[in-house]
């Protein structure tokens, strides 16, 4: 009995395992098989893959028989191919085996991106479950052609008065914020961000080779004075692998080009190219190519301009979005003749310098409007905004010339006078604190403060309380006229007498106090 039943088990299990097989299909297979040469410092010289290409994803086998670890192919050579790790290769020894993927590298795209905290492969940092995108794109794509972009006609307002009443950004342009360090060329890109909350443009900020602490700051900013959930957060930290952190702003340019593809309005920060360039100069003299000027490689311009020219605004026929960049790059002592520097400049449509003497003179933005300029954004200003700001830049550069010429201590006549006083409001009103953007509307009522000399009637230590007594009128009496005004950015007759006499007003409850 007890032998009748075993042999029924082992039927039964043979019929299950004939079943299984009889599915089974046996296909002709292509390897693309070759093996490490060299190996250290996050970067391999492999051979025996005579078609790998460009870009291409490699798996190297691990001596410990763990998980492959990825590579990507950055050098061709007629022998030997060079590629920089994506992950640690501490088991990774010459003689391992490495295949061939057919594939460049990917990362996934979509809306589920948003709120997140990526790395450059696409994968969490936040603790979060897994990304379910809906799929992948290359993290290499070629720039929109000429025939498909269009003139960039938007406004992309920052908050920042200094900013979008002197060097307005459009969608779709590329300006570059170069400055010292700490000088507060992040907080320039965190306020823009902030600003987007009552937008529909999509954020996303890259952080390459930056301390853990520096980017939980700027989330934890955007989480609590912005809106996160329109944000994708990509952050290849400093103790990445150097292939990681090359390919930070790629993968982020991918996944914000994916909303401008579909006709929204996306924001590349990247932050910053200056430490991209040292992370390339370092891949490329470990796999031993011919160094050029400062040991860069002579490809480093190429690196950048392929990605940069990206961020473009599309025609209606390609849907009309926009992907707008704004790169980050460092300076040495305000050297802006520098090698990276002149690169990024020329590769962009204007720069926004910071000057670290002005930052610590407490005028925050430190922006020197002087060596400062945007090429395109001129043209996308609100017709309100255009006409208030005709003569500002003349003005308040006229009074940096006098204000630095009456330091020697001459006789100073009173038309002088008048001129750096007013001067010496308008730099009150264009500083603003960290974290708090300013609506259009708030922004045409300074303005109009400024065009209509009502300013130099407020004595210097009471612009902060005028600038917070026109955001409260616009917040309780004034909320119909600034809606309409950040809506159409058109200021009429009727619209202006109005400002004109609520800032009388204002500075008339101002001047008793300061007086007594």
């Amino acid at each position: 009995m007890a032998t009748s039943t075993l042999a029924e088990a082992v039927s039964a299990r043979l019929q299950k395992a004939s079943s299984a097989l009889s599915g089974f299909k046996i296909e002709p297979r292509l390897d693309l098989v070759g093996r490490v040469e060299r190996v250290g410092d996050e970067v391999a010289s492999v051979g025996g893959l005579p078609d790998a290409r460009l870009g291409e994803l490699l798996m190297f086998e691990r001596s410990d028989g763990g998980k492959p670890v990825a590579g990507i192919v950055l050098t061709l050579d007629p022998d030997l191919i060079g590629c920089a790790m994506l992950g640690r290769a501490s088991s990774v020894e010459a003689g391992n085996l490495v295949r061939g993927t057919g594939t460049v590298a990917r990362v996934p795209v979509g809306e589920k991106l948003l709120g997140r905290t990526v790395n450059a492969l696409g994968l969490p940092l936040d603790g979060g479950p897994p990304i379910e995108a809906e799929h992948t794109e290359p993290v290499e794509r070629a720039a929109p052609p000429i025939v498909d972009r269009d003139f960039v006609n938007t406004a992309l307002n920052t908050g920042l008065l200094v900013i979008d009443a002197m060097l307005p950004l459009g969608r779709g342009q590329r300006e570059l914020i170069i400055g010292d360090r700490e000088s507060g060329k992040t907080a320039i890109v965190i306020d823009t961000i902030i600003n987007q909350r009552d937008s529909n443009v999509i954020c996303v900020y890259c952080a390459v080779g930056q301390k853990t602490s520096s980017v939980s700051q700027v989330i934890d900013a955007v989480s609590r004075y912005g809106v996160p959930q329109r944000c994708i957060f990509v952050f290849a930290p400093a103790n990445d692998p150097p292939g990681v952190q090359w390919l930070a702003p790629y993968a982020a340019c991918t996944m914000a080009e994916y909303f401008s593809e579909r006709g929204g309005d996306a924001l590349l920060i990247i932050d910053d190219l200056s430490k991209h360039a040292v992370i390339y100069r370092q891949l490329s003299l470990l796999l031993r190519n011919p160094p050029a000027r400062e040991a860069y490689p002579g490809d480093i311009f190429y690196i950048h301009s392929r990605l940069l020219e990206r961020a473009a605004k599309l025609n209606s026929e390609r849907g009309g979005g926009s992907l707008t960049a704004l790169p980050i790059a460092a300076t040495q002592e305000g050297n802006l003749s520098a090698y990276i520097p002149t690169n990024l400049i020329s590769i962009t449509d204007g720069q926004i310098v910071l000057d670290p003497r002005l930052f610590h003179e407490g005028q925050k933005p430190a922006v020197n409007v002087g060596k400062s300029v945007s090429r395109v954004g001129g043209k996308t200003q609100s017709p309100a905004m255009r006409k208030l700001t005709e003569t500002l830049r003349l003005e308040y550069a006229q009074f940096l010339e006098l204000e630095i010429f009456t330091r020697f201590g001459g006789m100073v006549d009173e038309r002088t006078r008048t001129i750096i006083d007013h001067g010496r409001r308008i730099r009150a009103v264009l500083t603003q604190p960290e974290y708090e953007p300013l609506s259009l509307a708030h922004q045409l009522a300074l303005l109009v403060a400024i065009d209509e000399k009502i300013i130099d009637r407020v004595p210097l230590d009471k612009i902060v309380e005028l600038r917070g007594a026109i955001a409260e009128w616009l917040k309780a009496q004034g909320a119909e006229l600034g809606d309409k005004l950040n809506s159409s950015g058109d200021l009429d007759a009727v619209g202006r007498a109005t400002l004109i006499a609520m800032l009388t007003e204002i500075v008339e409850r101002l001047i008793p106090r300061s007086a007594s």
